[in-house]
């Protein structure tokens, strides 16, 4: 099966757009021409517009099992598909954890009847995510998982993590790491800072995040272990990586367009849709974590989508759970605060968001090119319109910026040669 994708522009390692064509068979890019005059069974029109490699999103909450009235792994997948997403890593905080070698080969059964785009399950690095007894790392990722992860409950003891990087070092497995020391958490739901004290709300300091970085990327270094940071909100947490990558220790980091795009200050009531863990910091934080992603300290974005149920989110910061979604959102976003503001150029935004993160964990997407997987996203740059909670994929509206206009919206994604979304062709 061939097919040929005409009226495309690819994007040059100059950023200039210049006019191509596609020619994909077996799932794989088997040539890229400003012209192809080979036929194909099948020809895919892009209408003018970019064609990127498929966006990749280390980081996202798919819910299921046990959280479908969430999202489940379909409506998950769908929205990955129409956020222009051709691989996404699911986190392992569902029910039951997986924890062990049937329930990820379980969830991986799920994964191929239900997923539209490529899914690569983290395996937790406690049974449970209790932070008590180690699961089998090397069982686990011999079962097929992509990375070990706690997400949402940092590791509370130097030695659990020591122990738990010692045993992923020695299969070539990455730790990634939500970072949060909870004695200094102190029940806090946003930004221990001005919003907290004006909104009369707990608040988590800064250094909950950054001093746990501090003791793991030593801990990394002793055990030779790839770590990765998830979601990095501080300035003194930037700080920290930028001093360990000097070091030549092994870590690497994630930071999440909600970070990037907002502050504190953007919280002007009790509205629980801008309640994420971390939370938005100060402005000097945005500030350092747009400084981190442009010197390479932060290594690529990543959404951190995060679905809860409409009910729970209207509950107000003291009692809505954690999480935003973040995956049909992301690009135009980004986009038009990062891009058309001339903060970075779309070159480097779409590096981050394919190349970037691939490299980091050895995938072999990301890239454009002949004999790669034709993972694609064609993307309008020219669209614009306003982020409507109501009409996204996913079953999570936990979103901050509905109603936001934006500009730059994926219209077609494919995954392996296969359309999996197209703009006017999805239910």
């Amino acid at each position: 099966m061939k097919t040929k994708l005409t009226n495309a522009k690819r994007l040059t390692s100059s950023n200039e757009l210049v006019n191509c064509e596609i020619l994909i068979e077996d799932g794989k890019i088997r040539e890229i021409a400003s012209e192809i005059t080979e036929q194909a069974d099948q020809t895919l029109d892009a209408k003018n517009n970019l064609v990127s490699p498929g966006f990749i999103d280390v980081h996202i909450h798919l819910r299921e099992p046990g959280g479908e009235y969430k999202e489940t792994i379909a409506t998950g997948t769908q929205s990955a598909a129409r956020g222009g997403f051709t691989t996404v890593c699911s986190m392992p905080n569902t029910n039951p954890v997986p924890d062990n070698a049937d329930t990820l080969d379980q969830l991986l059964q799920k994964i191929k009847a239900d997923g539209v785009v490529r899914v690569l399950p983290y395996a937790s690095i406690t049974k449970g995510l209790k932070g008590e007894e180690r699961t089998n790392i090397k069982e686990l990722f011999e079962h097929g998982a992509f990375a070990f992860t706690d997400d949402g409950v940092g590791i509370q003891t130097a030695n659990q993590m020591f122990q738990a990087m010692k045993d992923a070092a020695a299969c070539g497995a990455a730790i990634v790491a939500h970072c949060e020391d909870n004695s200094l958490v102190y029940g806090g739901v946003t930004h221990d800072g001005e919003v907290s004290k004006r909104l009369n709300l707990p608040g988590i300091p800064s250094l909950s995040e950054s001093v746990q970085i501090a003791r793991d990327v030593l801990l990394a270094e002793a055990a030779d272990c790839h770590y990765h940071v998830c979601h990095v909100s501080t300035k003194e947490s930037v700080r920290v990586i930028r001093d360990a990558k000097k070091a030549g220790i092994k870590v690497t980091a994630e930071v999440s367009p909600h970070h990037l795009i907002l502050n504190e200050t953007d919280i002007l009531e009790n509205d629980a849709n801008f309640k994420m863990n971390p939370p938005l910091r100060g402005r000097d934080d945005q500030a350092a974590l747009i400084e981190g992603l442009l010197d390479g300290t932060l290594d690529f974005i990543a959404t951190d989508h995060a679905p809860h149920g409409e009910e729970e989110k209207a509950n107000g910061f003291l009692e809505a759970p954690f999480g935003i979604v973040g995956l049909e959102t992301a690009f135009p976003l980004l986009y038009t605060h990062l891009v058309q503001k001339n903060v970075l150029n779309l070159h480097e935004l779409i590096d981050r968001m394919t190349k970037k993160p691939a490299d980091v964990f050895g995938l072999p997407y990301g890239t454009m090119k002949e004999g790669a997987p034709a993972d694609l996203t064609i993307v309008d740059l020219e669209k614009t319109a306003k982020i409507d909670r109501y009409q996204f994929a996913s079953k999570g509206k936990n979103t901050p910026f509905h109603g936001w206009e934006v500009t730059g919206f994926p219209v077609i994604t494919i995954v392996g040669g296969k359309v999996v979304f197209e703009e006017g062709n999805h239910a």
